[in-house]
């Protein structure tokens, strides 16, 4: 079974507010082993809505809707679901009288605009709202050709929503589903390399048609390797990504860093606490951000010992002596940080990232970072090629992946 999930209001298509009911109610379908085919954002206009239902109910057995069900003018959702199925508008009298004791409980005269909410297309039922003045909407829709599409028209208001959800819409579509069949996913994190190049590494992982299915997505330099297998039951999902997941670590190797939430600082962070060590930090060209990052996984713990963020030539000058005649990007100023930060914080390891080249986006430009020990210090560059708005994060990231990989040794 293939859904639908709509979501309506012009402070979504304006962009005055993030669409955060798709992703969840996406979420909960994907539980129940429904594949979630379209998300479709629609303004509170009664002729675009009207059509959005139409195209909805034709080509998704559960169409899942979300806002649109208040008493205003512009909610719109009962008259265009009425509109799009050729039916009329009938007024429940329970649902009125559920309203009308919720705004006497609450010490309120209920306006008759509210009424409204009562009103459900011909052959709809009411999905209860126990909290809320907005009862859901549950209505078969006969499709020529098709076996019947199943609508859910649900509040926005996103905790009476997930109430309704669970009480009733979760148990109504597992009744409608012809099979028990589960969909599960598991994502695998790799940093290093670009997309197309890890894609070719893979071999035909990547294909349409697969199953378990394998997609790819990049944020903020951090590759998502996402693997989606369906199954009578959550073990058999299991059971069928394992061996997907073997195949991309032996063909990706120190590419694939952790999986699911973990980003790269956790996995640094583990691996030193394995060891019982230490890591203290300097960064010029990152603007803090490595520190931001360690500092807010565990305030209480004792791994990440200092983080010192440089902005100019003087705060420089107050942590180490830099060498003669360097300029602030230099390797020599990146080895001199890490030591000076590692002894300093009296820590284990010392990492540090220098400053950026006067011209970062020039092909050749490249970032220094050093990696110090107490027997030694390790020198790297890295190529400055990347979109503007997550230089500093790449940036950030390879001075993590770098101790990364340091620590794997």
């Amino acid at each position: 079974m293939r859904a639908e999930v709509i979501a309506i209001g012009d402070e979504i298509t304006t962009g005055q507010r993030l669409d955060t009911n798709s992703q969840w109610l996406s979420q909960r379908l994907t539980e129940l082993g429904i594949e979630v085919a379209f998300h479709t954002t629609v303004g509170d206009e009664l002729a675009d809505n009207v059509a959005v239902f139409r195209a909805a109910i034709e080509r998704a057995d559960i169409v899942v809707v979300t806002g649109g069900l208040g008493p205003t003018a512009d909610d719109l959702t009962r008259d265009a679901l009425a509109t799009a199925t050729g039916t009329k508008l009938w007024r429940d009298s329970s649902s009125l009288a559920h309203i009308e004791r919720l705004f006497k409980a609450r010490g309120r005269e209920m306006p008759e605009r509210n009424s409204v909410q009562a009103d459900f297309p011909v052959g709809a039922v009411p999905i209860p709202n126990p909290h809320g003045t907005a009862p859901g909407i549950e209505m078969i829709v006969a499709r020529e050709g098709h076996s019947p599409c199943e609508v859910f028209a649900l509040p926005g208001v996103p905790v009476e929503m997930h109430e309704m959800w669970q009480a009733t819409v979760a148990v109504r579509i597992n009744e409608l589903r012809p099979d028990q069949t589960v969909i599960r996913h598991r994502r695998i994190k790799c940093f290093g390399t670009g997309e197309s190049q890890l894609e070719a590494m893979l071999p035909d992982l990547i294909r349409r048609g697969r199953e378990p299915k394998v997609g790819i997505t990049v944020s903020d330099a951090t590759i998502t390797l996402r693997i989606t297998a369906t199954g009578c039951d959550e073990p058999t999902c299991l059971c069928a990504i394992e061996p997907v997941v073997a195949v991309i670590r032996e063909s990706l190797g120190e590419l694939v860093f952790g999986e699911e939430e973990e980003e790269l600082e956790h996995v640094v962070m583990r691996l030193l606490a394995e060891r019982g060590q230490t890591l203290a930090v300097a960064e010029w060209a990152t603007a803090g951000r490595i520190t931001q990052w360690l500092s807010a996984l565990d305030p209480a713990a004792d791994t990440f010992v200092r983080g010192a963020v440089i902005e100019n030539l003087a705060q420089l000058n107050s942590l180490c002596a830099i060498p003669e005649n360097a300029e602030p990007d230099d390797p020599a100023v990146a080895e001199v940080m890490a030591e000076a930060i590692r002894l300093n914080a009296r820590a284990d390891w010392g990492l540090a990232v220098a400053a950026y080249p006067p011209d970062p986006f020039a092909a050749e430009a490249h970032v220094c970072i050093a990696i110090a020990q107490a027997e030694k210090t390790r020198k790297l560059r890295f190529g400055c090629a990347s979109h503007p708005t997550i230089l500093q994060t790449r940036t950030a990231k390879q001075a993590l992946n770098a101790l990364r990989l340091e620590l794997l040794k």
